[in-house]
């Protein structure tokens, strides 16, 4: 009863946010008639919605808790990743959105392996890419089932393992009820307020600090010089590529990717490159200092960044615990952004790009219950490895970002711009791009480079190479919409 009576409020926004994410469920399901509205909400969604799904997909608490906690220990030099999210954002709806949605809509594709292996004529390449969607959804969404579990273990004064078990419960039960429908409405309704919660998160940390004048004194402080140098944790090339790993994503991840299957027209495209750029510009640029400012309100430092931002919410000092709950509450939804859209990635590309490669296509009704089934599994494992997981937030996420990087950007790229190209060529670029990602750390100049610029520029040239010495595919369809998009 005394566990009830300290944190009445927080469970009841807790039970409130559960409350509106099963009734988005429940709307999800009866606008799914098959597949494709599964998969990819019927091609039939605004920009408006999807912009801000685009976002919230993004910014999980791999960004609150991550990203925010990261500048403890990477300084002034991690303050660029709020320019390259910006970038990344508008080169992938300006580059990407617009061809990827005539072209999926064109070659009936509702996965991003699906695409490489139409584009390109190839079931191999669809194998291999669906492979590696699996491969990295499973550390992302370790990253985020950690970052999620630290943030109730600490709040609610809970076990780690309870924390874990009741986010799959959640997630799990709207997203394989409802699909892609469900997970864009709740997007919606998460990234306002995860816009909200920036805005609350870095008040609260600026003026319990002292105010601005804060960040420039932490360089006065005993041993913090270090974090307003260039190489304040690590060779400025290797934080510049954890940087690009963590946001050239936009432009490759499957999960970012599927919110432009769905666009309905061009004017969708245009008004959610505005709305998730925005949203990008004015949240990152507030969430990523606030690492910095900690240095006044930790004593006696901390070893943990993912414990940064936990530890300053925890602190009634710091935020009263109404805004504190609020805060939580929108770290949790934060969360489930990112774990349902991934979720979903990993389903509908276990059953359309990996089973059905094998054996015979199933009916809808049966490939949309097994697809919901795959959302359990993959739930349920990625819950289990987070239990010890393999490493930090800020870590697993530039990882699997830099496995999408690498496999994927010229198969899309190239894909979508080039008419050349073809299944060896993506294969040799997604097999040249994961070798050289896993073998760079072994080489000497592996600690002062980081591995997804030599990895992005070996499979790119090994596309480019093959693309070159070899036919491209002969699809009537493939040409007709590279003569259509001139």
């Amino acid at each position: 009863m005394r566990w009830m009576a300290d944190h009445w409020f927080l469970l009841t926004l807790l039970a409130a946010y559960s409350a509106l994410m099963i009734h988005h469920a429940i709307i999800g399901r009866r606008r799914t008639r098959g597949t494709v509205d599964y998969y990819v909400g019927g091609r039939a969604l605004g920009g408006g919605a999807l912009g801000l799904s685009f976002f919230a997909t993004y910014s999980s608490t791999n960004s609150f808790v991550g990203f925010s906690g990261q500048a403890y220990t990477y300084g002034v030099p991690w303050l660029l990743l709020a320019p390259s999210a910006v970038l990344f954002c508008l080169l992938a709806w300006l580059w990407i959105a617009p061809r990827l949605r005539r072209f999926t809509e064109r070659l009936d594709s509702i996965t991003l392996p699906d695409f490489i292996g139409f584009r390109f004529e190839s079931r191999t390449a669809r194998g291999g890419a669906a492979l590696i969607v699996l491969f990295a959804s499973f550390l992302y969404m370790t990253a985020v089932f950690k970052g999620i579990g630290n943030l109730l273990e600490t709040f609610l004064d809970i076990h780690y393992l309870l924390a874990i078990a009741l986010v799959f419960v959640v997630v799990v039960a709207y997203t394989a009820v409802g699909g892609f429908i469900s997970v864009v409405r709740t997007d919606v309704i998460q990234g306002v307020v995860m816009i909200a919660a920036a805005v609350l998160l870095f008040g609260g940390t600026v003026r319990a600090a002292g105010g601005f004048d804060a960040f420039g004194t932490v360089q006065q402080l005993p041993g913090r010089e270090t974090l307003f140098t260039w190489e304040a944790a690590m060779p400025f090339p290797v934080l510049i590529g954890i940087i690009v790993a963590g946001t050239m994503k936009f432009l490759v991840e499957p999960r970012q990717l599927s919110r432009f299957y769905a666009l309905r027209d061009d004017r969708a495209v245009t008004r959610g490159m505005w709305t998730s750029t925005s949203a990008f510009l004015v949240v990152y640029a507030l969430l990523v200092p606030i690492g910095i400012f900690a240095h006044h309100l930790i004593p006696g430092g901390i070893d943990d960044t993912d414990l940064v931002v936990p530890t300053l919410l925890a602190n009634g000092e710091i935020f009263v615990p109404a805004v504190g709950a609020f805060l939580l509450v929108a770290m949790i939804a934060a969360a489930m952004s990112s774990l349902d859209s991934v979720l979903l990635v990993m389903a509908s590309t276990c059953q359309r790009d990996v089973v059905e490669l094998v054996r015979p296509a199933l009916s809808g009704d049966k490939a949309l219950l097994a697809t919901r089934l795959y959302v359990v599994v993959f739930a349920f494992v990625t819950a289990l490895i987070a239990i010890d997981p393999p490493g930090q937030i800020v870590t697993l996420t530039a990882f699997s970002g830099s496995l999408y990087a690498a496999c994927f950007f010229p198969s899309i790229v190239f894909g979508l711009h080039w008419t050349r190209g073809n299944g060896l060529a993506a294969v040799a670029s997604m097999a040249i791009g994961l070798l050289t990602l896993l073998l760079w750390p072994l080489f000497p100049v592996g600690d002062v480079v980081h591995e997804v610029f030599p990895a992005l520029a070996f499979s790119t040239v090994a596309f480019g190479v093959v693309a070159a010495m070899s036919e491209p595919v002969t699809s009537g369809t493939v040409r007709a919409l590279f003569v259509e998009t001139e």
